[in-house]
């Protein structure tokens, strides 16, 4: 497979760009070799510079759950295009985008919007500090909210022990309000809250996580921090970035029966674009300026043209109910027709799978949280995604990313399958 321009690309990129790339992932650093970098995509496809083209099966990590430019989303873009790009000044499609997520996940009263995933939970962890006057927060290892401050904080050495910070430019006394547990730890969890009594604004996490592979919370542990965060008084955050709309039509919340006070939202509520939103219940978002005291801005938030991208898909995804079993049974045979082939040749594997999302991870153990995330054979992944690429499959260029599918796929999904049996064996070969 000839990637001449890609490579010419990225050894330009680098001159001008750290790393070569907007965000690290797409360095392939965690697989090794250089990025494609892709020209165009259409439905299932995407076509990188040099002229090949892959099925996708990451669709922009999200939010093209109809494929890429899909024409009900295109022709809401080029419509809105007509009247300009940017208004700095409240529109219609604001109002009628806030109450279309209103009426659609059930946490949400009100809802802010903002221009990514990261501004979201920034926002969302502002305003939980601001309406209960403390000043801590809990995080799990391993779940991805953005690169806030808040959020690059390494986990300590035992439950209630204090993290510290994962980059450099994050400072100790941020780290020092924020508190880690492992994912579906609820014991680990209370320890936090009885270290720090009285203290902890806000527990945010992914309730199906996205962002160490795809891993599931265990029976019983949303209700339990639902529980936990009523007792204590600590406002319960779901990051349902990847999961909003996705898993339901009222995102992981619906699907599992459990109702956070706030929720953070972005990639498909943009269509694709650049967007994001925070909301919940009204006495806590009512402390949003102009509102309250708890001070958000920003010139291109409720941008008119991802707002009209994003009221395209929502109104599609609200009135078109069969998109979800469509996609459950797209999921259902591509994950089935995996674990077929693993099985025959006898690899170690565990496959997380709900929905549109799962993550094939090396390993014979479970996967329900990030150090047995960890315990995957990373190496072996790196030969398999570049087998998949060479078969024209573009997966997540890391183990611990989930991939997102999309009902574009329904065509192609006997040639996924067919691909990932012959890139297993061609690894194996490899030893």
């Amino acid at each position: 497979m000839d990637n001449t321009e890609s490579l010419k690309l990225f050894k330009k990129a680098q001159q001008y760009i750290p790393g070569g790339v907007n965000s690290p992932v797409r360095a392939f650093r965690a697989v090794g070799g250089s990025p494609v970098f892709i020209k165009s995509a259409k439905g299932a496809y995407i076509y990188d510079e040099d002229g090949n083209r892959y099925l996708e099966l990451i669709n922009s990590w999200g939010p093209m759950i109809l494929g890429h430019a899909h024409e009900v989303i295109e022709k809401a873009v080029f419509d809105a295009v007509r009247h300009s790009f940017s208004f700095g000044a409240p529109t219609r499609k604001e109002v009628e985008m806030a109450e279309l997520i209103v009426s659609m996940v059930p946490s949400v009263e009100k809802v802010r919007m903002v221009n990514s995933g990261t501004e979201a939970t920034m926002s969302a962890i502002r305003v939980a500090r601001g309406y209960t006057g403390r000043d801590k927060i809990i995080k799990f290892e391993g779940c991805y909210h953005g690169h806030g401050d808040s959020f690059l904080i390494a986990a300590g050495s035992g439950a209630i022990t204090l993290g510290t910070p994962d980059s450099p430019g994050v400072t100790k006394g941020v780290a020092n309000d924020t508190l880690t547990a492992p994912f579906n730890d609820l014991a680990a969890v209370q320890q936090l809250v009885d270290a720090n009594k009285g203290n902890i604004a806000a527990l945010i996490l992914e309730p199906v996580v996205g962002n160490m592979g795809c891993v599931l919370p265990a029976d019983g542990f949303l209700k339990g921090l639902r529980t936990l965060c009523d007792r204590e008084g600590i406002v319960l955050i779901f990051d349902e970035v990847m999961t909003g709309f996705r898993l339901a039509k009222g995102g992981a919340q619906e699907r599992f029966g459990v109702i956070p006070d706030m929720t953070t939202l972005g990639k498909i509520i943009g269509g694709g674009m650049p967007v994001g939103a925070y909301g919940g219940r009204k006495e806590i978002m009512d402390c949003v300026s102009p509102a309250g005291p708890v001070y958000q801005a920003g010139t291109l938030s409720g941008n008119p043209i991802a707002m009209s991208a994003g009221l395209a898909m929502l109104h599609y995804l609200n009135e078109t109910p069969d998109v979800y079993n469509r996609l459950e049974t797209i999921g259902n045979k591509i994950v089935d027709g995996f674990q077929a082939s693993l099985n025959r040749l006898g690899l170690d594997y565990t496959i997380n799978h709900i929905g549109s999302m799962f993550t094939l991870f090396f390993t014979n153990q479970p996967v329900v949280d990030f150090p047995s995330a960890k315990g995957s054979d990373l190496p072996l992944f790196g030969k398999y995604f570049h087998a998949m690429l060479d078969r024209g499959v573009y997966i997540a260029p890391s183990q611990f990313e989930s991939l997102f599918l999309s009902t574009a796929l329904e065509p192609h999904l006997d040639k996924i399958i067919k691909a990932n049996e012959e890139a297993l064996k061609e690894v194996m070969a490899q030893g």
